[in-house]
């Protein structure tokens, strides 16, 4: 007596029999074998963009074969944001604080009284490869006929400045001018028809905090999706370097407004310093992707800005901060204890999965080793200073800032590679 045969044998005994089988498997063959490397590609992009450290790293820019604007591409696996800094008195500074008259007083150190300049003399090198020189020409002709705008708080108009700095002294002086109009400071080379912006926007949303010269509040908030209030400024723009971290940092859960801030009544929820970016980041990714054209603009993000206000984060006395500070921080492992993680993550994760190429300029490990290179005292003074405070630089030592020329020009200079070798 034969065994009894299973449903199971009966259907592949079927499915081997099937005409219609056979054709469909060969056309899946055929398919796999024709677009395979397109099929693990877009696997690959769905990893997790982060690095080591929690740091993400912005590969959006790589769904699109050509950049606008590029010339070339970096060395393959060269990561020109992992390196050290190198002393260089031959090519460093750019240019001189006092040749270039549109630094404002708050970022003007030699004139203020600093007795040093040893925090103009450093060189970022990456590890595996070199960047390539800022070149000004370059980036004044592709600026023709064109807006670069920065988008951001008081560190992203610092390099702002930096940048027309690095380009100013090739313009002649009655062909470039600086206006400021509220919230929007334009600067203009006539002779190139291009202008180099810079737009005050601290949150990028609406928020209390809007105003470009009366704008300390401690009680700030934020109104949820309203970024189009400052970005039908930002329409027309070519190339966008926005920044947003410091004024999202309070200590406390973050005010959101959800309404208008007309209203008599306002209904206002608190969220956690990363939601409440996490929200932010979205509703910028969405305006750029409504309002930038990837074949035609470029749009670049700057990491938060490290400051130094506590000494004892690398190793030094207890109370202390960035004043005095002339040396660099050596450990390549450190990690300032006002850079949070959490908001690197958060980055990483919304720009993951952006659908327009943002590159990222990771700039927070490297200005990290540059506890020297703050304003520190020397600077601008807007209120009188008290008799105790003249007592104790240290209690009104201005750690977030940065000194020009110096950390801030090495931004640019990412930038400028990023810009052209992708």
């Amino acid at each position: 007596m034969k065994p009894p045969i299973s449903s199971s044998s009966v259907l592949i005994r079927k499915a081997r029999l099937s005409p219609y089988l056979l054709i469909l498997l060969a056309f899946i063959v055929f398919v796999t074998f024709l677009y395979g490397k397109d099929f693990m590609w877009i696997f690959s992009q769905q990893l997790q963009l982060y690095a080591d450290q929690g740091q993400p790293v912005s590969r959006t820019e790589k769904k699109w074969e050509k950049l606008p604007f590029a010339i070339g591409k970096t060395q393959e696996g060269c990561d020109v944001f992992s390196g050290s800094w190198v002393r260089d008195e031959l090519t460093r500074p750019h240019y001189q604080e006092s040749d270039c008259p549109y630094i404002q007083p708050q970022l003007t150190c030699q004139e203020h009284g600093r007795p040093d300049k040893e925090y103009q003399y450093w060189k970022w090198q990456p590890h595996d490869c070199s960047l390539p020189n800022f070149n000004a020409t370059l980036m004044l002709e592709t600026l023709r006929g064109k807006r670069m705008m920065f988008v951001g708080d008081s560190l992203n108009r610092g390099q702002y400045v930096s940048m027309v700095c690095l380009l100013h002294k090739l313009i002649p002086k009655d062909e470039k001018s600086m206006e400021t109009f509220n919230s929007l400071t334009v600067f203009t080379a006539k002779k190139y028809n291009a202008t180099i912006e810079f737009y005050w926007a601290p949150f990028l949303l609406e928020s209390n905090s809007d105003n470009a010269v009366i704008h300390r509040i401690s009680d700030r908030i934020v109104r949820k999706g309203s970024i189009n209030k400052h970005g039908r400024y930002w329409k027309g723009v070519d190339i966008l370097v926005f920044n947003t971290y410091l004024w999202w940092v309070t200590g406390s859960k973050m005010k959101i407004l959800l309404g208008s801030f007309d209203d008599e009544v306002k209904e206002i929820v608190e969220l956690t310093t990363e939601d409440a970016y996490r929200m932010a980041m979205k509703s910028m990714l969405r305006w750029v992707r409504k309002n930038m054209d990837p074949k035609k603009t470029r749009v670049f993000f700057t990491s938060m800005s490290p400051s130094h206000g506590k000494s004892i984060d690398w190793g030094g006395e207890p109370g202390l901060n960035c004043y005095n500070q002339t040396t660099l921080i050596e450990d390549p492992n450190y990690w300032g204890s006002d850079c949070q993680r959490s908001i690197m993550e958060v980055i990483g994760e919304v720009f993951s999965k952006s659908k327009f190429p943002i590159t990222f300029l990771n700039i927070t490990q490297l200005s990290n080793y540059r506890k020297d290179a703050h304003t520190s005292i020397y600077k601008k003074q807007w209120n009188p200073l008290t008799t105790e405070q003249i007592a104790n630089p240290y209690s009104y030592a201005d750690c977030l800032h940065w000194c020009l020329p110096g950390l801030q020009d090495t931004w640019n200079e990412l930038l400028f590679a990023k810009l052209f070798y992708p």
